[in-house]
């Protein structure tokens, strides 16, 4: 992707980085982000978490963030990684969740605004 290509209002996603992880092939990399929006992760926290089952909800927590990780959805890893690291000790709390799944719904509006601009 040439450097001066951009999305405006992308703010939970560094698309340049994105791009750069698979060669520059937008292509690829929109095909990838539009995978990531059928992961059903995010649903499996939440029935793991209201299951009492800390174990899965970790692994798809551990999920998320490496997929953003990957696909350079920068906010979304923060805060997965955030997810993570409290459920493993214990300590998640509501709104620590709340703001999670807030990133989470905002990276899936702009993976669409990305999509849209080159797919």
């Amino acid at each position: 992707m040439a450097d001066d290509a951009c999305v405006d209002n992308i703010v939970y996603i560094d698309v340049n980085e994105g791009s750069k992880r698979v060669m520059n092939n937008i292509k690829l990399y929109t095909k990838l982000l539009a995978k990531f929006i059928d992961d059903k992760s995010m649903a499996q926290i939440e029935t793991a978490l209201a299951d009492e089952d800390n174990e899965a909800a970790r692994g798809a927590a551990h999920t998320i963030k490496g997929l953003a990780a990957n696909l350079s959805l920068t906010e979304l890893f923060k805060h997965s990684l955030e997810v993570e690291t409290s459920i493993k000790s214990n300590t998640l709390k509501p709104e620590q969740m709340a703001g999670f799944k807030n990133v989470y719904v905002k990276t899936i509006e702009e993976i669409g605004k990305v999509i849209a601009q080159y797919a």
